[in-house]
């Protein structure tokens, strides 16, 4: 087995056994993971993010959890830089990096070895932009860039804003690649990407939901006292957007249900929609297809 300079991706939508599946192979192939998830680089947001837990991990080191604070803005530059230093260090110790996340973004923008643009913050435009609906700032977005739009949180203005200040100076962050790259060459990046079937995902969500509502709104609590706002808290995604308006008695709790469900449903459709064009992926079912999954990485190493 090779694994000198080999990167393995699990990835796919939500909620079908992603961390389950990298913890399997990092036991049977000697391998280390590197979470990619734009929510569990932060501290305290683990119910909500559906953060690893420590019995899960089964004595398998997981890297770039916890390494930002939930008022600090962490970008997927910040993410390729720390992630491409961890695979080196990993590779080093004659072990195999396994990239486990479902957002699409980071682990493209390393295993793409994607350049970024430096379009340096623009306060007046931002503070223009603030003064719009997210509705209309998404507008915005599906007329710079209708591909950015199909896979961005529409709901999240801090990405939007951002996603129109760099579009104005005429990048397009999907494309934006580096010259070369180790990680650039076919045959090194092994992605595999895990389906289920659409009755069973929606189940396995709406079940994920209903467990976790007590803790989530325990956890979003324990942020406020903390000093996260509601404007931050709503930026970390579905869980904690719609969780807020709860706990702060904007929406009552069958309406919390109803519309994370939907919306948590869609999500998972935009982290397909991310990985359906790349032709490098294998979907692969975490349960019928572990056999085929064990054989592929087996071959690939």
């Amino acid at each position: 087995m090779n694994i000198n300079n080999k990167i393995l991706v699990i990835t796919g939508p939500t909620a079908t056994g992603k961390s389950a599946l990298a913890v399997d192979l990092a036991k049977s192939f000697n391998g280390e993971i590197i979470s990619a998830d734009s929510r569990q680089v932060y501290r305290g947001l683990d119910i909500g993010s559906a953060k690893i837990t420590r019995d899960e991990m089964r004595e398998i080191p997981h890297h770039l959890i916890d390494v930002a604070t939930p008022t600090d803005v962490f970008t997927v530059a910040e993410f390729k830089k720390l992630a491409d230093a961890k695979i080196t260090e990993i590779i080093s110790r004659g072990k195999l990096p396994i990239i486990c996340g479902g957002t699409g973004m980071y682990i493209s923008a390393v295993i793409d070895n994607q350049s970024f643009p430096e379009v340096p913050p623009d306060p007046i435009l931002r503070a223009e932009l603030a003064k719009l609906p997210v509705q209309e700032l998404f507008e915005k977005i599906k007329i710079l860039n209708p591909e950015q739009a199909q896979v961005i949180d529409s709901k999240n203005p801090v990405r939007l804003i951002r996603a129109i200040e760099i579009g104005l100076a005429g990048v397009n962050p999907l494309h934006a690649s580096g010259e070369g790259g180790l990680r650039s060459r076919p045959g090194e990046v092994l992605i595999i990407a895990l389906r289920i079937p659409k009755d069973e995902l929606d189940a396995n969500i709406a079940k994920r939901i209903t467990d976790r509502i007590p803790a989530l709104f325990t956890e979003i609590r324990n942020l406020h006292t903390q000093g996260v706002s509601s404007e931050q808290l709503r930026r970390f995604g579905l869980e904690y957007r719609y969780g807020n308006d709860y706990v702060t008695g904007k929406i009552l709790l069958p309406e919390f249900i109803e519309t994370l469900t939907i919306k948590t449903i869609q999500f998972a459709k935009r982290q397909v929609t991310w990985w359906k064009p790349d032709e490098r992926v294998h979907w692969m079912n975490p349960v019928s297809d572990k056999q085929k999954i064990l054989k592929l990485v087996q071959g690939f190493l």
